[in-house]
């Protein structure tokens, strides 16, 4: 007798269906849905006001939406609310604390409101700032008040932490920092629920994407899945001639468009087969390369392709 193989699909946590806010005329999001699965990092990216804060603040019960279902860990987050807020962690894009409050003491108001009677200042090593247990909010940098808020959402132990634009503003190196935090959480079994206008961080830290635009979702997968969909493999830029036509690489097998943009030749290609064959046609040709180098999509062409727009701060 065969038996068949058990199939165990992944516990949804999150669930969205036909979100929709309106502020006046401005319909901030409209009829976004989305599930999100236990343990993953799910991003929702886009630019500058396409409607990810207003998403995120729906689905955790700090704004009331105009219309649609939100459960969050099997929660109604506006009739159970304050049985949620136990469960999550939010890290909000702006936030501020007394100037006057150190940071030992911001950790210790939080831990009471998760009925924690001794505070665990151990988060403060992990977001490296043991050292700044004793400073005053006034006197943090900007880097370090983020880490300090990242701090303050993980206090109650959540089993899903919303972190909002978690890198903007920082430098190079505190970006990083905090993309291997948000690992650490997700290797600890917690769900992630990201929101950024960074492609790079997505494309790096994201199980799952959701592309937002206008409050609405234009695409949903890994990002590798989207780069393979939506985009072409790869850009091919050559330094060659304005005299040479770009017809004749056009005819290329494999080449998808030729264009012109910043003094460089730019082909976009569907495989790696088709640089072979452009190589070939510049060699037969006897071009002289000033640059001759392969770049591949990524999430940003695919925004691009998809919303005809560039993501700008």
């Amino acid at each position: 007798m065969n038996r068949g193989i058990e199939v165990i699909l992944p516990e949804t946590v999150i669930r969205v269906e036909d979100l929709r806010k309106s502020y006046g005329d401005v319909h901030a999001v409209g009829g976004l849905s989305l599930c999100v699965s236990k343990g993953e990092i799910f991003g929702i990216v886009g630019p500058n006001g396409a409607g990810k804060t207003t998403t995120m603040d729906c689905i955790v019960s700090m704004r009331r939406p105009d219309s649609g279902f939100v459960s969050v860990l099997g929660l109604d987050p506006l009739k159970q609310r304050m049985a949620l807020l136990k469960k999550v962690g939010i890290q909000q894009q702006e936030s501020e604390l007394p100037d006057r409050m150190k940071v030992r003491e911001a950790i210790e108001l939080f831990s009471c409101f998760y009925g924690n009677l001794k505070a665990d200042t151990g988060i403060l090593s992990r977001l490296e700032l043991s050292d700044k247990k004793e400073s005053y909010f006034s006197t943090l940098s900007g880097g370090q008040k983020k880490r300090l808020f990242v701090a303050l959402s993980l206090v109650g132990d959540p089993e899903i932490v919303f972190l909002d634009e978690l890198t903007s503003g920082l430098d190079p190196r505190s970006r990083r920092s905090m993309w291997d935090l948000v690992r650490g959480l997700r290797d600890d079994g917690k769900t992630i629920f990201l929101s950024t206008h960074y492609m790079d961080e997505a494309e790096k830290l994201c199980d799952r994407v959701a592309i937002i635009d206008n409050g609405k979702i234009v695409a949903m997968d890994t990002p590798a899945s989207l780069i393979r969909t939506h985009a072409f493999a790869l850009s091919v830029i050559m330094g060659i001639p304005d005299s040479f036509c770009e017809r004749e690489i056009e005819s290329i097998t494999g080449v998808v468009e030729v264009f012109r943009e910043g003094g460089k030749t730019i082909a976009r290609v569907r495989d790696s087969s088709a640089v072979v064959g452009i190589v070939k046609l510049l060699v037969e040709s006897e071009i002289e390369l000033g640059d001759f180098h392969t770049e591949k999509s990524t999430l940003e062409d695919v925004f691009l392709k998809l919303t005809g727009k560039e993501i700008r701060d």
